[in-house]
């Protein structure tokens, strides 16, 4: 199953180059992402490995299993989108080749047992993710194109230099970058190349991953990219760096410094949480708005996991949610664009008039991103909040609730500002088919389920992957 999750993409992406079809490239990003899903469900049933170098347990197997479900319901509404854009074939077929390698990608990182490999894949999801960024070209995807590749080079470069510093950490021992080795030599690693490597890879990862203070390529690129690139980008290229964030603090935990890497952690959960909340009250692109919410939430998870504890289920718990709402959220926006032709939030009034299944999936893909019942939000961010009171940290709890309080505002008065009202003159009348719409309710009926019912299944993988954080 890994082998077919890793290298079908590719060997479709060098097809696609014969044929040159826009109703191909639609189809086999479709069949390439219900495949993904398929493999991840047997893995699911029947765990299973690929040498050393990609392998499944239960913590990146949940992760896979969400990108499975991000992918598939993105490539249905990536199909109409493909289907009716204006570009040559020629163009098309490079859009999808890139968004195969770059899914892909993604999934290596997930599946990755060896930091250099996993950093490896990184690497293409940069080059790859650029190009899709840029892909309706202009000026301003060319701007968040080239800033999204440099802000994110150097992360990866720092990423590189703490891998550098964690293989000095090796004391007696021959280095290696297999988290098997590495965690059975954390005990006895020297102490400080090991805090040196952490510091240099929790920057690194955390620039792909949107933490601030290194998070200034996202707002840029998930306002110039297509809705269909922009919901990869937040519901599945950011949990696959907070996996590796998540790896690196637990190697910490193991060689005792797990004090100063939550601190770190906290440091840098905080300081995304406040930066979302001061932007996003102010913000006049309601895709923008959306990218100030994905750094809000990678904060929240970052905070939980590095509080640890009962926080840790809620940071799995948080993961998934958010990746299902943001994507959600994301291809609406894409209705919305072409209902309006603008991405300028006072250019949109009326929604729920204008397109009303835009409109409600938009008030509730908003409801279940605040963390309003019954959204699963609305559990993680309790049990988040819970954890902090119970262990002292009301210092911690108060501002981030306050925090999390201006956001829900921020984004509360720009969604219903735009729902209501009367649409103005000159939007388009265009009647969009079902694959504009069937990703976001299926997402929309997930997240109220996993709300209100919890299935034991789902319960039991949850508690797996937070049991080995």
């Amino acid at each position: 199953m890994i082998p077919i999750i890793l290298f079908l993409a590719p060997a479709l992406a060098m097809a696609l180059f014969i044929f040159r079809s826009k109703k191909l490239n639609a189809v086999v990003i479709c069949l390439y992402s219900f495949t993904h899903l398929a493999c991840s469900v047997t893995l699911l049933v029947h765990p299973a490995s690929y040498g050393r170098y990609f392998q499944v347990e239960p913590l990146n197997l949940f992760f896979l299993v969400v990108l499975s479900v991000v992918l598939a319901g993105i490539s249905v509404y990536n199909a109409d989108f493909t289907l009716k854009s204006a570009v040559p074939a020629r163009k098309s077929t490079y859009y999808s080749a890139a968004v195969l390698v770059f899914s892909a990608a993604i999934s290596g990182v997930v599946l990755g047992a060896n930091l250099g490999m996993m950093w490896v894949c990184l690497e293409t999801t940069t080059i790859t993710g650029a190009y899709l960024i840029y892909y309706k070209t202009g000026k301003e995807p060319l701007e968040a194109a080239w800033k999204y590749m440099f802000i994110c080079s150097i992360g990866i470069a720092f990423a590189f230099v703490g891998l550098i510093f964690l293989s000095l950490a090796f004391t007696g021992s021959q280095p290696s970058l297999f988290f098997t080795d590495i965690n059975a030599h954390a005990p006895v690693f020297n102490k400080f190349w090991l805090k040196m490597s952490f510091v240099f890879m929790a920057i690194g990862f955390g620039t792909k991953a949107g933490l601030a203070p290194v998070h200034t390529w996202l707002p840029d690129a998930y306002s110039e990219a297509p809705s269909p690139v922009s919901a990869l980008l937040s519901a599945a290229l950011l949990n696959s760096e907070l996996l590796i964030i998540i790896r690196i603090l637990k190697i910490m935990k193991i060689a005792d410094l797990g004090g100063f890497a939550s601190a770190f952690l906290i440091t840098m959960g905080v300081l995304s949480v406040f930066v979302a909340a001061v932007y996003i009250i102010r913000v006049g692109n309601y895709k923008r708005m959306l990218a100030y919410s994905s750094i809000e939430n990678m904060g929240l998870i970052t905070i939980s996991a590095a509080i640890g504890g009962p926080a840790a289920f809620a940071a799995v718990l948080h993961i998934a949610a958010h990746a299902f709402s943001k994507a959600s959220l994301f291809m609406t926006s894409g209705n919305i664009l072409k209902r309006y032709y603008t991405r300028e939030i006072n250019g949109v009034t009326g929604l729920l008039k204008a397109d009303p299944k835009a409109g409600w999936s938009w008030i509730a893909g908003f409801i279940l991103l605040c963390g309003i019942p019954p959204s699963p939000i609305f559990l993680s961010e309790f049990i988040m909040i819970r954890t902090m009171f119970g262990r002292g940290m009301w210092w911690l709890a108060v501002p981030v609730m306050l925090l999390v309080t201006i956001v829900i505002y921020g984004m509360a008065s720009t969604m219903f500002k735009m729902s209501f009202g009367n649409p103005q003159k000159g939007i388009s009348q265009e009647r969009f088919n079902i694959l504009n719409y069937a990703g976001q309710f299926v997402f929309i009926a997930v997240l109220c389920l996993l709300g209100i019912y919890m299935p034991k299944a789902i319960s039991d993988l949850i508690t797996a992957a937070a049991s080995l954080m």
